[in-house]
């Protein structure tokens, strides 16, 4: 390749020749060009649908000049004659040529090619162009496709560092300005500076799958070479100087060609933008004055996780989609690895496990290698897990980047503790060699594997990788003498792996040794050995999803109750306690006032089936007792679409009018369903409840309302959201003593490609019977009188003031206050609204709605929306209604409303979202 980098344009003048060389079987009559960077192009290509199904708005919002393209110029034959090709909008990351006659094996076939690359923004992806003027450099040129199997891998660019190319050799000149300097992976071969306006660097390297490339004004990197490859990197660390930054990368390059084997090529690039991508996911992500870890720590961790990475992407030949649970496995495991010969007793929290103040939390007792297996069982405990063997583009976010990775780590060091005899190092070894001579994949690895095995592994691969069967052992019949103990094994998912049994004596290990269950009835006999405590997988090796029944003590073998431990805020759970975490809380409504107090609950950071949330509480303005709670059971369904069923009851008691209170009891079951496609994000909600409200009389309240009444209600909810479009639809029944009343609402999202929003809603509901004799249980047009309690009103029963322009998005959907505000028996209404400029958008609805003994009525508003944060806060400014210009009307601030929410949890999604 001939380059010539234009910084001011941001673009590339590339000039390409390829020497393609059919090392396959086949006569090919095409050849697929990798074309990554035109995945930049416009906002439907399958990377921009991939930023908006993760929620990233970056992409979609970003400016024409930020994107990136490529522009084919030329494309010939060796006699410069013009090849056929193409490149559709499906596909717009790879072109296939189609060649003039076949081309046989071993023969091969020249293409020379000019085209223009514009490199896009950094901000997306890491990589591109960055702020300082330079260029952070990956997957930007038209590469060879890998071939597999009789055909070309063709993968689309999904932001997942997984780019298929063929193993090829490389010749780069590059031509820059002389005020940047070029750094890459590549061996140097010259440079002429002799021009003064530009310098032209020359590189090659043999067998590579992708050439890194970094341009800066002021050369950030810096070189360290220990004899056996020379690493550059800028990794940031201001507070170690060179010499001990030189003693961290020399011990972690010795013990990765020690551990896997000699890196193949001479040089390797270690960048602080290959670490931002793919970080240590953690506490040593935190700012540096709080972080528990030292600076030196700190440096090692980030140095040897990127190095091993990209160690490991340029020199196994693996598919890095199909296969990538090799590379997350291989990586992991040699991390754990080297913390278990460098830093053996390096906690999770690190100085936060010696403080007093925190010794009594599980989480700090944790080492650093134990950590990831949490990771793993927080999205096993959640049911979204999924097979380490699937394609990394099917994975959802958090498995893609932590859980998945760390658990293929945690299965490689279970395999080699119950392998024993270094046959997993050995066959890491064996491997990477195999790939210094020819492309492989994961079947060339397991079978190294099995033939190194004195012991049959098939269930490694069919059930640990292939696989997201859960394994739950327990003890069960456990009897003991002075000199043994005889015990069965209970299989709670009927997944069988083997496991190791402990003996343990006052907390120290006496023996250990590995069964092979094969089904419930099996039993064994140990020697004692003085054990007062036998455990299941006592120091975690195996992959498991509840370690709570583990183990079983043998002074007393009764049941024993697991005492009670108390801890503030939240913890790791800890299979030896019933733990309750207590927080102090503060709500406020209207009536109540600020209402301290304190949650009692046991909702660890994983998951569990039963939880209670106890929230006692003291209203400040009425001087009484408040507060909620909340008590359900989890039934998980692994094999099924229907993933989730929920029993819960709760309880609310707070004040709803400055002189009286309600109490609402609410049992619910609720039907969770998704896709088979764990990315897909649609998903739906079977909910039944019978909620029963008891309330106080009020002189404040005069609706004539029966005080106390009991609703059942049933309600189906159908959602798909993704930053581009949204689409719900829902359906209500409700039955009670006095009414019952059938209701649908369909909401529709988009944002359009000159990025302007349209937000569409649809509601319909329609009295079945109604006899009471108020509007407390009717259809509100612009707010719901919210009889059911299931709205966070602040002055619920306010019909005037501040608190009353309180607007919660039900039911009518209006805005504008119209008489009459209720409807008791049918109500058909749309809301709409466009942007206009950023969140500034412009509102109206209409509708009809029908009471009895009177005509039907034709309703609408206008106006103008402050959509600052969608559903969160939002801010309405009534213009023209059936009340006329309402902004020239008096009293005009009474008119305007607003959306905000206070609960941290519903603000936490905003940010879980694009992960799970």
């Amino acid at each position: 390749m001939e380059v010539a980098v234009n910084l001011e344009l941001k673009t590339l003048n590339i000039k390409q020749d390829i020497a393609y060389y059919n090392t396959s079987n086949d006569s090919l009559s095409a050849i697929v060009l990798n074309d990554w960077n035109n995945a930049f192009s416009n906002k439907n290509t399958p990377l921009a649908l991939r930023f908006s199904d993760e929620f990233y708005k970056g992409f979609h919002l970003a400016k024409p000049e930020e994107r990136g393209s490529t522009t084919i110029l030329e494309l010939t034959d060796t006699q410069y004659m013009a090849l056929e090709w193409e490149r559709t909008d499906e596909n717009p990351d790879y072109i296939v040529i189609k060649l003039p006659k076949k081309l046989p094996p071993n023969e091969k076939f020249d293409l020379h090619l000019t085209y223009i690359v514009k490199i896009p923004s950094d901000k997306f992806t890491r990589y591109g162009y960055t702020q300082n003027g330079g260029m952070n450099l990956k997957n930007w040129f038209l590469s060879p496709a890998r071939f597999e199997d009789n055909h070309f891998i063709k993968y689309h660019n999904f932001n997942l560092d997984d780019i298929a190319n063929a193993v090829t050799d490389y010749e780069l000149e590059i031509k820059i300005p002389n005020q940047y300097t070029v750094t890459t992976d590549l061996n140097s071969i010259s440079k002429n500076s002799s021009n003064t306006s530009f310098s032209i660097y020359l590189f090659s390297g043999a067998n590579r799958t992708d050439v890194n490339l970094f341009i800066d004004k002021q050369n950030t990197f810096n070189s360290y070479n220990n004899g056996e490859v020379e690493v550059l990197s800028n990794l940031k660390n201001k507070k170690l100087d060179e010499i001990q930054k030189a003693i961290v990368i020399n011990k972690v390059v010795s013990f990765t060609n020690d551990f896997i084997g000699k890196y193949p090529h001479e040089k390797i690039t270690v960048s602080q933008a290959d670490y931002d991508r793919n970080p240590f996911y953690g506490l040593n992500q935190l700012p540096s004055f709080i972080s528990p870890f030292s600076d030196e720590f700190m440096f090692e961790i980030t140095f040897l996780k990127t190095y091993l990475n990209n160690y490991l992407q340029h020199s196994l030949r693996l598919d890095p989609r199909k296969d990538s649970w090799v590379y997350d496995g291989i990586q992991i495991y040699a991390m754990m690895k080297y913390m278990e010969e460098n830093h053996l007793d390096e906690k999770m929290l690190g100085r936060l496990s010696k403080m007093k103040l925190f010794k009594s939390y599980n989480i700090t007792n944790l080492t650093f290698n134990e950590q990831y297996s949490y990771y793993y069982m927080l999205m096993a405990r959640k049911n979204l897990d999924q097979p380490l063997g699937n394609p990394k583009n099917t994975l959802i976010k958090f498995n893609e980047q932590i859980a998945g990775k760390y658990r293929a780590g945690l299965s490689l060091s279970y395999l080699d503790d119950y392998l024993d005899y270094n046959v997993v190092p050995e066959s890491i070894q064996e491997f990477y060699g195999l790939n210094k001579m020819q492309q492989t994949n994961r079947y060339d690895f397991e079978k190294i594997l099995t033939e190194k095995s004195s012991k049959k592994i098939d269930w490694f691969f069919e059930t640990i990788i292939d696989s997201r069967e859960i394994i739950d052992y327990k003890f069960s019949d456990v009897s003991r003498t002075k000199d043994s103990i005889q015990f069965s094994i209970r299989n709670k998912t009927k997944t069988y792996v083997p496991v190791p049994v402990y003996g343990l004596k006052k907390n120290k290990v006496v023996f250990k040794q590995w069964i092979e269950p094969k089904n419930n009835d099996s039993i064994y006999i140990f020697e004692r050995k003085n054990a007062d405590k036998i455990v299941l997988n006592y120091d975690n090796e195996v992959p498991e999803y509840n370690q709570r029944n583990n183990w079983k003590s043998l002074k007393s073998l009764a049941i024993t109750n697991r005492p009670i431990k108390f801890n503030f805020m939240k913890d790791l759970e800890d299979p030896y306690y019933n733990q309750i975490l207590y927080v102090p809380t503060l709500g406020y409504n209207l009536y109540d006032g600020f209402i301290p107090g304190v949650r009692f609950h046991n909702k660890t950071i994983l998951d569990k089936p039963f939880t209670f949330d106890v929230n006692p509480a003291y209203s400040i303005n009425t001087g009484t007792i408040s507060g909620s709670s909340a008590f359900s059971w989890n039934e998980y369904y692994r094999n099924s679409t229907l993933y989730n069923v929920r029993y819960s009851i709760s309880q609310n008691y707070f004040h709803y009018a400055p002189d009286a209170a309600y109490f609402r009891l609410n049992p619910m079951v609720q039907l969770r369903i998704r896709e088979q496609n764990f990315r897909d994000n649609r998903k739906q909600l079977i909910m039944a409840r019978q909620v029963i409200v008891n309330r106080e009389a009020s002189d404040y309240i005069t609706d004539n309302s029966e005080p106390n009444y009991s609703v059942f209600n049933a309600r189906y909810i159908n959602t798909k959201t993704e930053l581009i479009n949204h689409f719900s639809f829902m359906t209500d029944l409700q039955f009670a003593g006095n009414f019952g009343k059938l209701a649908g609402e369909i909401e529709y999202r988009r944002l359009f490609e000159n990025n302007r929003k349209l937000n569409l809603r649809l509601y319909a509901g329609s009295f079945l019977y109604n006899t009471s004799n108020s509007d407390y249980f009717s259809f509100g047009l612009d707010r719901p009188t919210d009889y059911l309690f299931d709205y966070n009103f602040y002055g619920r029963s306010e019909s005037t003031g501040f608190f009353s322009q309180q607007y919660i998005i039900a039911e009518g959907g209006f805005k504008s206050m119209i008489k009459p505000r209720y409807a008791n028996l049918w109500m058909t209404t749309l809301n709409a609204s466009y942007s206009i400029w950023n969140w500034i958008e412009a509102y109206g609805d209409l509708g009809f709605m029908k009471n009895k003994h009177q005509k039907e009525q034709f309703v609408y508003d206008s106006g103008i929306r402050l959509n600052l944060v969608p559903d969160y806060f939002e801010v309405y400014f009534p213009v023209y209604s059936n009340n006329g210009w309402e902004i020239s009307q008096n009293k005009y601030d009474e008119k305007i409303r607003f959306v905000i929410t206070l609960s941290p949890k519903t603000l936490i999604n905003l940010f879980t979202r694009k992960w799970f």
